[in-house]
């Protein structure tokens, strides 16, 4: 991404920007990076940007997103590159990392529709703009969706269902087959095949993606409903199985051992300890009632086989979404929020993402307490076969709500693929802002003891304290707990002395923002809530030029 500024107001928005940032001849800059950068946020007006973007575009698929923001950054306007050059999430994004309000016009997300060539899961071909339109219009929509795939819910507003489209009219055909659209007609391929894959060491890149399209194509099936390639695990780092750039999946050869196929080799099964390579790992990796719809073909040094999902493979992503401001959410929590089709979370933290929703999100918030209903739906909702994120404030694994779902999910969904994403906990947070006081080892304890007895964490604060830990103290007072932070400090003072510094952090990284240094001897319990952090410094801690720092003692 490129921000690009010609005034001084300009300038300073743009380094609120985490983009690269270029001041000065916005023309001479977009028309050079036109074809090397992803999207442009342009902070000059909406009449100048058109005159300068205007030749440059050839494809909407292929040009770049553009976001003009003016001159008081009040507005973030998704120029072009609305929905497949992602200039309305671009916008989203750029409005929530400088305060300011999405403008996006595009007709179905001003409907508060999801687009229909971005729905995520499928790719989509054909009359986009005819279906799209006769859809925001209310006209009836033929769906021919043979094999039962889970729609979407902007396909559920259609009027009429039929097996087959009509000759004539709207129609949207759900499928894995290779189908040559008409008029008037949009094709969905869902992501419905797994290609089973095995290969010689060293075998040609170009001899295995060669071989995979002949397959595809032979069987009538489309490459765009390839979800991912399996293989067994040894083979997991062939330059021919990443040259295919999809995501890979690998077995173990006792688990491929396991899987009936039609075609075994003995051969196969001396060399590597499995009888079947690419149809039992396209079977594997297809899930519950998959069927192999390619056997087994080979080539010189690869062997290939797909096989069909009966349905969606669920994921779940548990998205730690950081302190609060977007300007410190990772890219990976983004796509994760981004890419889901449900949304799971305490009703603050879902707010706290925003930004990140659109019209093909289903949303649901809870409220707080019921950490173990948010994880138990997340799982069923992913079972079903939904892409669901699960959302956390800081890090999803720190006090949050990783661990309870993956507690949970050996019984409730032992199926379902889950990717615990990352964020910036309370407590590296509140660090940045005091300094550098995590310089050397260090432990967290939280202080509320509704899941976990006074007494164990009374036993942790002893042991850090004796270890000359600097302690971050999460939960650490609130209107039902008012004592445990005092019981804590003179835990730890009994091992430090009373000038050893303490940062007071509420609400890092959010508006009302405070940060407070003081001393073991001198803190106000009075100032801290349940949105505080607390970092207690250690024997070692000093405050250089006021910032709180603990020396790891580098030399030098």
């Amino acid at each position: 991404m490129l921000a690009v500024s010609v005034t001084e107001a300009g300038r300073a928005m743009a380094r609120r920007l985490p983009f690269e940032h270029i001041h000065g001849d916005a023309g001479a800059t977009i028309r050079s990076r036109w074809a090397d950068v992803d999207g442009f946020v342009l902070l000059v007006a909406t009449g100048a940007a058109v005159r300068i973007v205007a030749p440059l575009l050839a494809d909407k698929r292929l040009d770049p997103a553009v976001v003009c923001v003016d001159e008081a950054g009040r507005f973030a306007v998704a120029l072009c590159g609305g929905h497949a050059g992602g200039g309305n999430d671009l916008a989203r994004r750029v409005a929530a990392l400088l305060d300011a309000q999405p403008v996006v016009t595009t007709a179905s997300d001003s409907a508060g529709r999801a687009g229909l060539d971005m729905l995520p899961g499928f790719v989509a071909c054909g009359d986009v703009a005819a279906v799209s339109a006769a859809l925001l219009d209310g006209f009836p929509i033929a769906v021919d969706n043979a094999r039962n795939w889970p729609l979407p819910p902007v396909l559920a507003d259609a009027r009429s269902r039929t097996a087959a489209p009509a000759d004539v009219g709207p129609a949207v055909v759900v499928t894995d087959g290779i189908v040559e659209p008409r008029t008037g007609q949009l094709v969905l391929r869902p992501p419905s095949l797994v290609v089973g894959v095995g290969c010689s060491l060293g075998a040609p890149p170009g001899e295995l993606a060669a071989l995979m399209g002949m397959a595809l194509a032979d069987a009538g099936l489309s490459a765009d409903s390839v979800a991912e390639v399996a293989t067994i695990d040894r083979r997991r780092h062939e330059p021919a199985l990443l040259a295919l750039a999809l995501p890979l999946r690998t077995f173990p050869a006792q688990q491929l051992a396991a899987v009936g196929v039609p075609n075994p080799s003995a051969v196969v099964a001396a060399a590597v300890g499995t009888a079947s390579v690419a149809e039992a790992a396209a079977l594997l990796a297809a899930g519950t009632g998959a069927e192999l719809v390619v056997a087994k073909r080979a080539s010189a040094t690869a062997t290939v086989a797909v096989a069909r999902r009966r349905g969606p493979r669920g994921r779940l992503s548990v998205v730690g979404l950081g302190p609060g401001s977007p300007r410190h959410r990772t890219p990976a929590a983004d796509q994760a929020v981004r890419s889901a089709d449900l949304v799971i979370g305490y009703g603050p933290y879902v707010e706290q993402c925003a930004d990140l929703l659109g019209p093909h999100h289903e949303v649901v918030r809870s409220p707080i307490g019921q950490e173990v209903v948010r994880a138990r739906q997340a799982l069923v909702e992913a079972a079903l076969g939904r892409a669901v994120a699960l959302v956390c404030s800081g890090d999803a694994g720190v006090y949050a709500m990783a661990a309870v779902t993956l507690e949970l999910a050996p019984v409730v969904a032992p199926d379902v693929d889950i990717n615990v994403v990352p964020g910036v906990t309370a407590a590296l947070a509140a660090a940045s802002l005091l300094g550098a006081p995590l310089g050397h080892d260090h432990a967290s304890i939280s202080l509320s003891d509704l899941l976990t007895p006074w007494d164990a964490i009374e036993k942790r604060l002893q042991a850090a304290a004796q270890a000359d830990l600097v302690v971050s103290l999460y939960n650490p007072r609130s209107r039902g707990r008012p004592w445990q932070l005092e019981a804590a400090v003179a835990i730890l003072a009994r091992h430090r002395p009373s000038t050893t510094p303490v940062g007071v952090v509420t609400d890092a990284g959010r508006p009302g923002q405070t940060v407070t240094v003081s001393t073991i001897g001198a803190l106000q319990p009075d100032e801290v809530g349940m949105t505080t952090v607390v970092i207690v410094g250690s024997s070692t801690s000093i405050l250089p030029g006021g910032r709180m720092v603990t020396p790891r003692g580098y030399k030098g």
